[in-house]
């Protein structure tokens, strides 16, 4: 069988369990998945891109045991089609929560295939009880001093309440 190589793009700003939902269903689809951290210079991230992918492998590992998929964690700072191109990948995955995520990567997915029609677009829905978890939401709880443990894998939370306690 022909290797499968997806990709699935994001700031990962922080990991949420949403995206980690994600992930876990793209290793079904896949003989590798790669996780690409967009770095984009006028953004200011909590963690930098290295960080991202050092919570990012350490979340999500134990995910692929026994899957027949390999793990990448990488970073881009172009177009995810470009991206795609460059790991040799046939398939973008992304993560739909709601009506308006559809309603967006609909758009998306067009414009991608407008411009790389080699490329596949793969909608993955959200499992119902991490709909509402969004990287912006959590990042502003933990901001205050919240608890994110519910919202993150554990790694990733850690590495939040250490951020912020510095603050």
């Amino acid at each position: 069988m022909a290797e499968v190589v997806a990709l699935y793009t994001g700031t990962f700003d922080p990991l949420t369990n949403g995206h980690a939902d994600v992930i876990r269903q793209g290793a079904r689809l896949c003989s590798r998945l790669i996780v690409a951290i967009g770095v984009h210079p006028g953004k200011a991230p909590v963690f930098d891109a290295e960080r991202r992918a050092d919570l990012i492998r350490q979340s999500v590992a134990p995910l692929f045991v026994g899957t027949g998929c390999a793990l990448e964690v990488v970073t881009f700072d172009g177009l995810a089609v470009e991206a795609a191109r460059h790991h040799g990948a046939t398939l973008l995955l992304r993560g739909l929560r709601d009506g308006t995520d559809f309603d967006y990567e609909m758009q998306m997915a067009g414009m991608n295939g407008a411009m790389a029609p080699d490329i596949t677009t793969v909608f993955l829905p959200s499992s119902p009880g991490l709909r509402h978890i969004t990287g912006t939401l959590v990042r502003q709880i933990a901001a205050m001093g919240g608890d994110v443990s519910s919202f993150t894998p554990p790694p990733v939370a850690q590495a939040l309440t250490e951020r912020f306690a510095r603050k």
